[in-house]
């Protein structure tokens, strides 16, 4: 290690024996929950505002549910398999033994779970149901026709196969007091009130269920055709509409939103399979991609009506697909195609199905073959693959509505649902008002933000930009290129505008090297990866002199689904070290968008844009721009639900150069699939002495020797570590005047109710424990908020049909009877609806008042340097998001296989999922801002984890 080195890390430890491996107290855990309400902000301009909550009235305080369990199995005793039938099964169980279920109603969930208001006449009751025309999968028709007039069909039809008999077992499982209904009407929570409002959920699922709705957990779709929105490749966007009854200040309220998800397009197969593929004549068709893409999807078979679930398809055409056909001729079976039996034999004209594979409904060892033009794919079957760009922007465009359109949407379901008429819900006691309930909301005035040459302002209604404004930081942009992977692009134009608009800026933008790199028209049409790389070789070619360079403009073609990006980020960022900016400018460049583009560069090469004027005052905020304050943004990015093999990642990121709160870097890394609480941040394994060391996350490195803070003496750690805070720490650290954060505020988003305890006794315990670790005596006061989008509360202007101004915040009314949110939409929304983040105060050790935490809130709203406006959830957890999803990109295309990665990597896996990918290591270059003043972190080749700057 170097003299210039030595001076910029903290002290090394005291010396010690080398054999010394002190014994270390184990650290006392207390269960922690989530804090109390302190109370309700006063800042702002007072508004009424009306929110998607329905008032919940309920008159039976005394009574009591009763859960059931439900037991259902065919008549010799064997389990069931078709879970789709089960509520037809318990619709008949009530219509046919009313008298023995004390003529009580319930409300059955579909799969185990039965309730009643009030007991059953007996703790076990069991009941022989008989169904007519089931449909079974333990039923095979063979190669039976479509078409059931003539006599066979209607022999077959006759069957006793075809009404089915089944046993269903109801047994007492518990006892749920109605009581806690009451209380949560007078704002107070109980221990049963989940339970109480599961069980009201469940009345509502069934309630939909009747009217044959698509239920989705708490969602619920109608089939249909106005409620389709078509957004390509045989997928609709169903629009329906979610309920979940919540417990706020002001009593149970019943809250009902808009929902959407992803549906088959019904109709003839063949005319998904065109939609689908992208194609305007079946002959295109790619047999292979339909085979995969109708597996185990259901059809209804004209003009039968009667539906199956698709198993595969044909080998061969319909003309030439052979099958054995039972003959009553003494000649016994005989063999004939599906093509001669349905037109000869059954006499149904056949249009164009004779060239195609036919629908396989039937078994492996048993296939049951349907012509193609007979099969139309039922309504309501739900799309699980993952979404295109093409279709997820065509869905974003076409599924907004406005505040009115919203409002009056959720209007008449109310009215359609008509929720008071279910004669459950009627002997519950429970009723739900029609109205939308209003609340209080305040209006906070925007921060003053500082830029170039000491100039403050104050945003209005939540934008700002930078004409005749300059950046409070602006860098030199030098030995940068320019490559096009675009066809047409008037490239010399964009140069000189990024060079004028730089000047305007305080931007240096120097001319880039040589001429443009213009991607060979031969490779156009070559896979990415060999694009990226022929890319490159120009590059390497033309500046072998003058060295690589430190900063790529890249223009593309395609600015949404652009099959270059991934590989071309993976290219710079891990292989070459080279900082990029991707663009896909319109044809027409105006200002604006060349600003826009600058604005990122900047940021990435480690300029700042605007920052709040406190960070440079110290005057506001006393508890963060007076005592060293750590911020940090963690948040988790999970691959598509078909991508077996990609890992969920890590985000964490931590502010820098205290007293700024606009300044950030990030750690990235891998861990195990649709894995939301982050592992290992902290983690104690025995040594090779059988000592407990730290293999988590706070760790100091002494030029390749790490030691851990251990009582009174010092550990050595292992060098394979994961580390997601330990860059991020030191370069706190190092970037604050080496001074160790006091306060430290962590920012959690993606997690639910459910999993605030996690938070609060998992996650923020390890990193607790790892402060213990790095210095006995270090004890930062920290305060967790959670922030959540995925949610479905709503707020609209009382009088007026814009949206809610941003700055506004709730803190009242709607919110948790108990624990300390509120919601705030900082944001300006410009089309569709404003969704506020619910804000969770789960921990506050630092102690602020209501008041400035919802002002820090509102503030770090304003600091992301990639826009000129307000966004809608803090910097940190927009920058750990941004991280997360941009190395989800990048792993996408890494080569190594499976076997390769797992004799690499040695993390925790859980049973029957592939091993976890390492993150690829980030070139050294990229570690480092171009600024002379900034430095690199010591360098582990070994280290798993990414370091990246703040704005990569």
């Amino acid at each position: 290690m170097d003299s210039h080195e030595a001076k910029r890390l903290p002290p090394p430890p005291p010396v010690v024996p080398p054999n010394l491996v002190p014994e270390r107290e184990p650290i006392k855990k207390t269960t922690l929950l989530p804090m109390a309400r302190r109370g309700i902000g006063s800042e702002g301009v007072r508004t009424p505002l009306l929110t998607n909550h329905f008032r919940v009235n309920f008159n039976n305080a005394n009574g009591h549910f009763y859960h059931y369990s439900v037991t259902i199995t065919y008549e010799d005793g064997s389990p069931m398999e078709a879970i789709g039938v089960f509520r037809k099964i318990l619709e008949k169980v009530q219509e046919t033994y009313r008298t023995d279920l004390g003529s009580k109603y319930f409300a059955y969930d579909g799969h185990k779970n039965l309730f009643t208001i009030g007991a059953l006449p007996s703790n076990k009751m069991d009941f022989l149901v008989v169904l007519e025309n089931t449909p079974s999968s333990r039923n095979n028709t063979g190669n039976a026709s479509p078409n059931e007039t003539n006599d066979a069909d209607r022999k077959r039809s006759r069957l006793p196969h075809r009404s089915k008999k089944f046993m269903v077992e109801i047994s007492y499982a518990a006892r749920i007091p109605m009581q806690a209904i009451a209380s949560a009407i007078r704002g107070k929570e109980t221990d049963n009130i989940q339970d109480a409002t599961r069980v009201l959920d469940v009345i509502l699922r069934q309630n939909a269920a009747r009217q044959g709705c698509l239920l989705v957990r708490q969602s619920f779709f109608h089939n249909d055709a106005r409620n389709y929105i078509n957004i390509g490749g045989g997928v609709f966007g169903a629009r329906g509409f979610h309920t979940s009854f919540r417990t706020t200040q002001r009593g149970l309220s019943l809250n009902i939103d808009t929902s959407t998800t992803m549906v088959v397009q019904p109709g003839p197969v063949i005319d998904f399979l065109l939609a689908n593929q992208n194609v305007n004549d079946p002959k295109y068709l790619d047999w292979n991609n339909a085979r995969r893409a109708l597996k185990n999807l259901r059809v209804k078979v004209v003009p039968s009506n009667r539906e199956c679930k698709i198993t595969g398809l044909s080998e061969e055409r319909c003309k030439y697909q052979m099958f054995t056909m039972n003959s009553k001729n003494e000649k016994g079976d005989v063999q004939i195609t599906v093509y001669n039996y349905f037109t000869e034999i059954r006499g149904l004209k056949l249009r164009y199905s004779g060239d195609f594979p036919c629908i396989n409904v039937g078994k492996a060892n048993r296939p049951n073959y349907i012509p193609i033009e007979h099969c139309e794919l039922v309504s309501l079957q739900r799309y699980t693959k993952s979404l295109s760009s093409f279709q997820k922007a065509s869905l974003v465009e076409n599924s907004r509505q406005s505040p009115p359109e919203r409002m009056a949407s959720l209007t008449n379901s109310m009215k359609k649902s008509n929720y008071n008429a279910d004669l459950v819900l009627q002997e519950s006691g429970v009723s739900i008002g029609s109205s939308f309930i209003q609340v209080e909301g305040r209006v906070l005035p925007a921060p003053r933000l500082r830029i170039g040459n000491g100039e403050e302002f104050q945003p209005r209604n939540g934008r700002w930009n930078f004409n005749k404004k300059k950046l409070v930081e602006p860098v030199t942009v030098t030995r940068w290129v320019v490559v096009n992977f675009s066809a047409e692009c008037d490239t010399d134009r964009i140069i000189c505008d990024l060079i004028r608009c730089g000047q305007m800026k305080g931007m240096n933008v120097e001319p880039p090297y040589k001429v443009v790199f213009q991607e060979d028209p031969n490779y156009r049409g070559a896979p990415a990866k060999i694009r990226v790389e022929k890319m490159f070789e120009q590059i390497q070619s033309e500046l072998r002199k003058e060295g690589k360079p430190k900063f790529i403009l890249c223009i593309l073609a395609e600015k949404k689904n652009s099959l270059v990006y991934g590989p071309w980020k993976k290219k710079n960022l891990i292989e070459h070290g080279i900082v990029t900016q991707c663009i896909a400018p319109p044809k027409n460049v105006k200002d604006q968008y060349i600003t826009n583009v600058l604005l990122k560069i900047n940021a990435k090469l480690g300029g700042l844009n605007s920052l709040l004027a406190m960070e440079r005052s110290r005057a506001m905020m006393p508890l963060v721009t007076q005592v060293p304050t750590f911020i940090v943004g963690m948040d988790v990015s999970h691959g598509s639900p078909n991508q077996a093999d990609i890992p969920s990642i890590a985000a964490v990121v931590g502010s820098r150069e205290w007293p700024l709160i606009s300044k950030y870097r990030a750690c990235v890394r891998t861990q195990s699939r649709k894995v939301e609480m982050i592992d290992n941040l902290f983690k104690l394994v025995p040594n090779e002495k059988g000592k407990l060391v730290d293999e988590g996350i706070f760790w100091f490195d002494y030029s390749r020797v790490v030691f851990i803070a251990c009582g009174s003496g010092f550990c050595h750690i292992s060098e394979k570590l994961y580390a997601l805070f330990r860059e991020l720490l030191f370069d706190f650290y190092t970037s604050s005047g080496k001074r160790r954060p006091e306060h430290i505020i962590i920012f959690r988003d993606g997690v639910s109710d459910s999993q605030f305890n996690q938070v609060l006794n998992i996650e923020l315990d390890q990193i607790m424990q790892a402060c213990k670790f790095v210095e006995e005596n270090w004890e930062p006061k920290f305060t967790v908020i959670i922030a959540q989008k995925n949610h479905h509360t709503k707020f609209f202007q009382d009088r007026g049909t814009e949206n809610v101004l941003p700055g506004t915040i709730v803190d009242s009314r709607i919110c948790h009877p108990h624990n300390n949110d509120f919601y705030l939409c900082a944001h300006a929304g410009l089309i569709g609806t404003t969704r506020p983040t619910h804000y969770h105060v789960l921990y506050d050790e630092i102690r602020f008042s209501t008041d400035d935490l919802q002002e820090l809130v509102h503030s770090l709203s304003y600091v992301y340097q990639r826009s000129t406006t307000a966004i809608s959830v803090v910097a940190p957890i927009c920058y750990a998001h941004l991280a997360a999803a941009q190395m989800g990109t990048v792993m996408k295309f890494e080569d190594m296989s499976l076997s390769e990665r797992s004799s690499i990597h040695d993390g925790i896996t859980r049973s029957g999922e592939p091993p976890v990918p390492p993150m690829p290591m980030l070139n050294s270059d990229i570690w480092v801002v171009i600024k002379e003043k900034d430095y690199h972190l010591p360098h582990l080749s070994f280290h798993p984890t990414l370091y990246l700057n703040w704005s990569l």
